[in-house]
């Protein structure tokens, strides 16, 4: 397990940390668990990762169908974007089989911490804190100083240097 830490300032500092520092890494069968409160950009990141892998957007929430999938257009794996907030349990999280998909996708988890570790021992933990205090400003929402920190789990990602 190794831990790199950044910092964004926008929703386009999101984009551009998922797009830069992961995307690069990522190869089919591989899991990514997106965790932060409601607002810190969970999402604004894997609008990055799809951008960056090629697949059919736009990627946004899937809140409320809690699990969609975005095939590629450029012959590589699809994103599967899952949005575990509603589950109330890991069983709710095997009731998608996501399991029958990992293999040849990308898997992304939001608020899957303690729910979607199970998918794979190989996977990415991208914890994201955002700035508290002051005044938030209605009219920049996504501003606001983020701090991602990631972490990597299994023997997949041995020697991964995650630079930004």
């Amino acid at each position: 397990m190794t831990s790199a830490q950044f910092s964004a300032s926008d929703a386009d500092g999101m984009r551009a940390l998922a797009r830069d520092v992961i995307a690069p890494h990522l190869r089919p069968g591989d899991v990514v668990i997106l965790s932060g409160d409601l607002g810190a950009g969970k999402t604004t990141f894997t609008q990055g990762l799809g951008d960056a892998i090629g697949v059919r957007g736009p990627v946004a929430s899937p809140t409320f169908i809690i699990a969609r999938t975005h095939p590629s257009v450029v012959g590589g794996p699809s994103l599967i974007h899952v949005d575990a907030y509603r589950l109330n349990s890991l069983a709710e999280l095997d009731d998608l089989d996501l399991d029958t998909t990992v293999e040849g996708s990308v898997t992304v988890v939001e608020w899957g911490e303690d729910k979607a570790e199970q998918l794979s021992e190989d996977r990415i933990h991208v914890a994201i804190e955002r700035e508290r205090g002051g005044e938030l400003d209605m009219d920049h929402p996504d501003e606001g100083l983020r701090t991602v920190t990631v972490t990597t789990h299994g023997a997949r990602w041995d020697g991964v240097a995650l630079v930004g």
